[in-house]
């Protein structure tokens, strides 16, 4: 390395600074940080020097007026802030000051440093008690590498630009033509359409209380890694990521901490015979059938002979107290047996596949299920709780048994033939773990090529209290640390929002750690409050992740929760995408200049105004895209954690489309400065233009414009051009982009 200290200071002699009584805070400024601004790449037009700020405080909002040393300007937004101080000051004297500045609503800076021409310390702003940088400015060659990449111009973005995937290069992926990967260079998927039915290795298999959809996991998969790579999903769930990774030829680990979810991945994946398979199930069959109980006598022997489920208690707003009561005494009696019959089995890959299509049978036999107008039906698991059935279906045992082990049968056929067709080894190639996202210490550093990962959404589902009814009936134990390790908001242990939000932060640092450098991370999530997306970014840019970009996707039928609860239940998701780098950039935070409420309410009118009315999940894509992009997730997640009383307040709900409409016979709430309202569309345009690669025309942007600025101040052409000449510049003949240098 290049003597850089040499070159900043020359023969600066550091010791003697502390005892020259005339190197003071304006020598600092001049022989110390000027050159190392001038070093980082800072310019006369991006540093800003004392530019001051108005703050109220106290009861009577007394104004005072702040002045930050230097703000250290990236394109359109303050990157950071560094105040100068003598070198006999303290540094941890000044951070409450620098802070403050760093936080202030116009300036918004993801950074503020300290230096007093002896050290040098820099905070993250959104985590002030622990700076994440430290050295002593002698030893500068030390730290250059990590000030460049983490301080300088190149270290921040705005928006990436990319492109998204299309089907054909997708295909072209999966059927293995392609020339060689370059993970640097994937691209975004569009929106996929849904085709859950369509795969027998999936679909009817297994029950469960959320699965994303097979033909969306696959084309992320083959879209972000490539053949013989490792796949991990460290929230397996029913195993979805695991089964497309395998079947697309990739090595899969799975790890969940509900030995239900560990249960189906390994019953679905055993491999076995499946010509002696079907030997076994009809040999189970037929025994069932000759010790059927018919009558109540015959019942009562069997629930006296047979081992039943351990009767534990359900969780409180269950429509019973214990498991047993769940089931009538001829449905308890009826599962005993055949659960015993396949106990029989010696085999433990063919018991393992028979107990999958048992685990499915009680889904059905028991007291919360019910028969839907089309033929179809729901237990428990659709509600989220246990809820007794007005009108049980009671269907017969050996009939749904039968069933169940067509849908086992065929899927394990399914993926016999496609692992056959990529010449697999099922047995060889994926790992089921029960564990915790948490730990993944079993995985070495940087030795994964690939994450999916679909994590609970808070306290959405309980997943290890709704599963007790199976777990019981499968022999499967949850112990005290699986709960505690559980990241989950409620349940039966009263987790609180703090402690799933700490779970999900130390899983995201787990997954850094296994990741590969430039290799990618897809993150499923469709929780509603930004909080929890603020977590997810703030969590991945600590721990190294650049983020990419989000995709919002739909993932298949409407769910009777959001039937019940349009207003706050989401149908939809985003999958976030993020990579490690060796330099990853910061997304910066954008200044409005204007209040988060008129971000917020602009930001709905505007969706609103252009889609004809929105959707909950439209409008809160809409958000927490900006959010991401623009840099105000922090400010969302402080005062709009729930967007339903404002969406009640200003805007009509249709029942029919469930889409917000803005109120008949009212305009725009957000009146403020036309210039600023275009100003604000064109920039949230442009970037996300930027983001597809392209550079729109002037008819294009006005085109854009004109229908977010319907019912309000309808602008002159004339007034679009001048703020497209003040904050962009010209691409050839009539095409448009942001100026780099811009300040918003």
């Amino acid at each position: 390395m290049c003597n850089i200290k040499e070159q900043l200071f020359g023969d600066l002699n550091f010791d003697k600074i502390i005892d020259d009584k005339d190197f003071k805070e304006a020598s600092v400024r001049e022989v110390i940080i000027a050159p190392i601004l001038k070093a980082l790449g800072f310019t006369f037009e991006t540093i800003i020097r004392e530019k001051y700020f108005e703050m109220q405080v106290g009861s009577k909002k007394q104004k005072v007026l702040l002045y930050p040393d230097y703000l250290l300007k990236v394109e359109n937004s303050f990157a950071w802030i560094l105040e100068a101080k003598a070198p006999n000051q303290k540094i941890s004297d000044t951070v409450d000051q620098a802070y403050s500045y760093a936080s202030h609503k116009e300036i918004r800076s993801n950074y503020f440093a300290i230096c007093n021409g002896l050290e040098f310390t820099c905070y993250r702003t959104n985590d002030p008690e622990k700076p994440f940088l430290y050295f002593r400015i002698s030893e500068i060659d030390e730290y250059w590498e990590i000030l460049q990449n983490t301080l300088s111009p190149q270290a921040f973005q705005t928006g990436k630009t990319f492109y998204y995937e299309n089907e054909k290069s997708i295909q072209t992926k999966i059927e293995g033509t392609e020339k060689a990967f370059d993970y640097s260079k994937c691209t975004l998927l569009k929106e996929i359409k849904v085709k859950k039915q369509a795969a027998k290795r999936h679909f009817g298999v297994n029950s469960y209380f959320t699965r994303q959809s097979w033909d969306i996991v696959a084309k992320y998969i083959n879209n972000f890694s490539q053949r013989g790579d490792v796949v991990l999903d460290p929230f397996g769930g029913s195993g979805v990521t695991a089964v497309e990774a395998l079947v697309n030829d990739r090595k899969p680990i799975s790890i969940d901490i509900n030995p239900l979810s560990v249960f189906i991945m390994q019953s679905l994946m055993a491999q076995v015979s499946l010509s002696k398979l079907s030997e076994a199930y009809n040999k189970v069959l037929k025994e069932y059938i000759e010790k059927e109980p018919k009558t109540k006598k015959e019942i009562k022997e069997i629930l006296t002979q047979y081992p039943l489920p351990k009767n534990l208690s359900l969780p409180k707003g269950s429509d019973v107290k214990t498991v047993q009561e769940l089931f009538t005494p001829k449905q308890m009696a009826e599962l005993a047996l055949l659960k015993s019959i396949i106990k029989k089995q010696k085999d433990k890959n063919i018991r393992l596949s028979l107990f999958l299509a048992f685990y499915n049978t009680v889904s059905i036999i028991n007291k919360t299920f019910h028969e839907t107008p089309k033929g179809g039906g729901n237990h428990f698991g659709y509600y989220y709780r246990y809820r007794i059935a007005p009108d049980p279906a009671n269907k017969n045992t050996k009939d749904v048994f039968e069933n169940k082990f067509k849908r086992v049968f065929n899927a394990k056929k399914d993926i016999e033939e496609k692992c056959l067709l990529n010449k697999k080894i099922m047995v060889n190639d994926i790992k089921i773990i029960k564990g915790s996202a948490t730990n993944l210490s079993f995985l070495q550093d940087e030795s994964v090529d690939y994450i999916y990962t679909d994590p609970p959404y808070g306290k959405k589902i309980p997943y290890l209290d709704l599963s007790i009814m199976w777990n019981v009936w499968l022999d499967l134990v949850v112990s005290e640390e699986d709960y505690k390790q559980e990241a989950i908001e409620g349940g039966e242990h009263h987790k609180t929002k703090e402690e799933y939000k700490n779970l999900i932060a130390l899983s995201i640092k787990e997954i850094y750690r296994v990741l590969k450098f430039d290799r990618w991370l897809s993150f499923v999530f469709a929780h509603k409050d930004p909080e929890f997306w603020h977590l997810i970014i703030e969590t991945c840019e600590k721990c190294g992740f650049e983020y990419i970009g989000a995709v919002p996707q739909k993932n298949g039928q409407t769910s009777f929760k959001k039937r019940q609860n349009p207003f706050t239940i989401l149908s939809g998701q985003l999958i976030i995408n993020f990579r490690k780098v060796c330099t990853p950039k910061t997304v910066l935070k954008v200044n409005f200049g204007m209040d988060i409420g008129e971000i917020v309410l602009q930001t709905l009118e505007g969706i609103i105004a252009k889609n004809d009315g929105a959707t909950l999940e439209e409008i809160n894509d809409e958000l927490i895209i900006k959010g991401l992009e623009l840099g105000f997730l922090d400010l969302l997640k402080k005062y709009y954690n729930d967007l339903t009383p404002i969406l009640l307040e200003h805007f009509d709900y249709d029942k029919e489309t469930e889409k917000y409409n803005i109120k008949k016979n009212t305009g725009f709430k957000t009146y403020i400065d036309v210039k600023l309202r275009i100003k604000y569309y064109v920039i949230s345009y442009l970037r996300r233009q930027e983001r597809e690669n392209r550079n729109p025309t002037f008819n294009d942007i006005v085109l854009h414009i004109m229908p977010l600025l319907k019912n309000g101040v309808t602008p002159e052409h004339q007034t679009i051009l001048s703020v497209l000449e003040d904050i962009c510049e010209r691409v050839g003949a009539d095409l448009w982009r942001l100026k780099k240098d811009t300040l918003f």
